[in-house]
């Protein structure tokens, strides 16, 4: 199970290993984390902003 930064609080996070982009963890500090794929192709988090309203028709 690989273990990440939290990017708020910078605690470990452990992702489990089936992780996939766009994947929410919930951690210890309160923030929601959404996996993503850096530039580089790795796993890494980011706080979750929740789901954008789509203006376009």
């Amino acid at each position: 199970m690989p273990t990440l930064k939290c990017p708020v609080c910078g605690n470990p996070v452990e992702v489990p290993d089936d992780a996939m982009p766009g994947e929410l963890i919930e951690h210890d500090c309160g923030v929601v984390l959404e996996v993503y794929r850096d530039q580089n192709g790795n796993l890494a988090l980011r706080p979750f902003e929740g789901v954008q309203e789509d203006w376009g028709e």
